[in-house]
């Protein structure tokens, strides 16, 4: 019976870990940089970067991004909901990328650059309205990012997870340079939060204006 019992807790313990996570899978142009802009977010366990929204099984990065497989560049972020609320982690995602652009997102161009929000269920389809109806009114500008149904979400290749903090060194248009470095590089150059800051001020919760 005590055998019993100890296997019943640990199975209750588990069930309530796996309980304790939920999941958000988003879309916001580069996903090296909302990787990075969410691990940093108290509550967040992790964030996965990967592929979702088209019709290709198992795709490439490169497929993915000379476009026709329908897939965007995503996120799936697992936070605690006891720390963190679904609600939240979409209004920052909002005020983290430019909503209004339907092409893409800052100098990257194409479908698979396009954002996007991938609800897991009706509550978090009822949330995300509800978010982009707020970001829409804050805006005061016709917010685009769709609200679409979930799909398979590929994880992306070994070498994009965690590239915004990896050591090997990567050839850029500035030279050799460490593949952090040259992540910061791409970030700066390609304007991304030149214009976040440009479109949403104070509000935007990964990067400051200078003062």
């Amino acid at each position: 019976m005590t055998r019993w019992i100890w296997a019943a807790a640990l199975a209750l313990m588990a069930g309530t870990a796996q309980a304790a996570t939920e999941r958000a899978i988003v879309a916001g142009g580069c996903f090296w940089c909302v990787e990075a802009d969410f691990e940093r977010v108290p509550g967040v366990s992790e964030v996965v970067s990967g592929y979702t929204g088209g019709r290709t099984e198992n795709p490439t990065y490169k497929q993915v991004t000379a476009g026709g497989t329908g897939h965007y560049e995503a996120v799936e972020i697992r936070f605690d909901p006891a720390r963190i609320s679904y609600d939240q982690i979409l209004h920052m995602f909002f005020r983290s990328v430019n909503p209004t652009d339907a092409g893409g997102q800052f100098c990257d161009r194409g479908e698979s650059y396009r954002t996007a929000i991938f609800p897991l269920d009706a509550r978090q389809r009822a949330a995300a309205e509800t978010a982009k109806a707020a970001a829409t009114r804050d805006l005061g500008k016709k917010v685009v990012t769709p609200i679409l149904p979930a799909t398979v979400f590929w994880e992306a290749e070994d070498y994009h997870q965690d590239y915004y903090k990896g050591s090997n060194i990567v050839l850029t248009r500035a030279g050799p340079k460490r593949q952090s470095e040259a992540y910061k590089f791409y970030r700066a150059s390609c304007g991304r939060d030149a214009r976040v800051l440009e479109l949403w001020g104070e509000a935007a919760p990964f990067v400051k204006a200078k003062r």
